[in-house]
């Protein structure tokens, strides 16, 4: 176990040559390397700091790094071991530079946190295929782009832990969600199908499963061009469900506690595959399993459309 004294000095020199190629150390004084996309708020944000706080030099990888600014000032204080890289889950070439520089780096990817991503908001018949795509090009091949280009590398080192960020939103559904409903439930059965492949070179694969949370997710959310407009036939379900849906936020969960149970996960000698997160989806999936679908189907309408 490294000592506080040499703890502090590796940080050090990390965060010093920011910018540039981190000086290569013995393999045995190096931190474990973690890396997290979407990591300017929320969830992400949260989960950076975590295991950074935690021992692992962190990666927070954004999109855009002038929304970056809060984890910049963090990472050029030196206080923490965090660098903020650039990395869009939508560009082959953006994860695959991204990826390699750390690697390069870094020599090792012990953990991944796929958590980039957004809500589409709309009825199906109202959302273009573009915005469809669009759902389906970040929510899913971007976890997919970022996983095929670490699992080389974790197969090399013979071990890792792959955390794919799903929702309650991947068991259940709600309506006006369907493209994003889409994109967790085939999150949900590709994880579960790769568990079986990962397993024989030592690489873990979990899904944190979170119910509402205090983040900027509707702020953020994309809302179909063709949902706002008065003539939709969808209209009067749209106008029903959002007042229903701002309450669904009243006692959301903070990400911390997100970011809390990645760290417990990822850290486990022996994980389960899925932790859900927050007293709510947990009621939730309880409720769930006691139904059935037309009973389920009822409560959700009585929640959401009921006039």
């Amino acid at each position: 176990m490294l000592t506080p004294e040499i703890k502090v000095a590796k940080m050090h020199i990390y965060c010093q040559d920011r910018g540039e190629k981190i000086k290569e150390m013995p393999e045995a004084e190096q931190e474990k390397t973690a890396v997290v996309t979407g990591s300017s708020s929320g969830i992400g944000f949260e989960t950076s700091l975590m295991l950074a706080k935690n021992g692992f030099r962190t990666y927070a990888t954004v999109r855009n790094a002038d929304k970056a600014k809060a984890l910049r000032e963090i990472s050029d204080k030196g206080e923490l071991p965090i660098r903020v890289i650039e990395l869009d889950v939508d560009s082959d070439k953006s994860v695959e530079d991204a990826i390699g520089k750390i690697h390069d780096e870094s020599k090792r990817i012990d953990v991944l946190v796929n958590n980039a991503g957004y809500a589409l908001i709309g009825a199906l018949e109202d959302l273009s295929i573009d915005e469809i795509r669009a759902q389906f090009e970040t929510n899913l091949f971007g976890a997919i782009r970022v996983m095929k280009a670490v699992l080389p590398i974790m197969r090399k080192q013979q071990g890792g832990t792959i955390v794919n960020i799903s929702s309650m939103g991947g068991r259940i559904s709600f309506p006006l969600f369907p493209a994003y409903h889409g994109t967790k439930f085939a999150l949900e059965g590709i994880s579960e199908s790769m568990r079986f492949e990962t397993e024989p070179f030592g690489i873990k694969i979990i899904l944190i499963e979170p119910g509402a949370i205090a983040t900027n997710v509707l702020k953020n959310a994309k809302v179909g061009q063709k949902m706002a407009e008065p003539s939709s036939p969808y209209a009067p379900i749209t106008q029903t469900w959002q007042k229903a849906w701002s309450h669904f936020f009243d006692q959301a969960t903070p990400p911390v506690e997100v970011a809390k149970v990645i760290l417990k996960a990822a850290t486990s000698g022996n994980p389960d595959f899925r932790y859900m997160v927050g007293n709510d989806v947990t009621q939730l999936w309880e409720t769930r399993k006691r139904m059935s679908d037309l009973e389920f189907e009822g409560l959700v309408k009585q929640q959401f459309l009921a006039q």
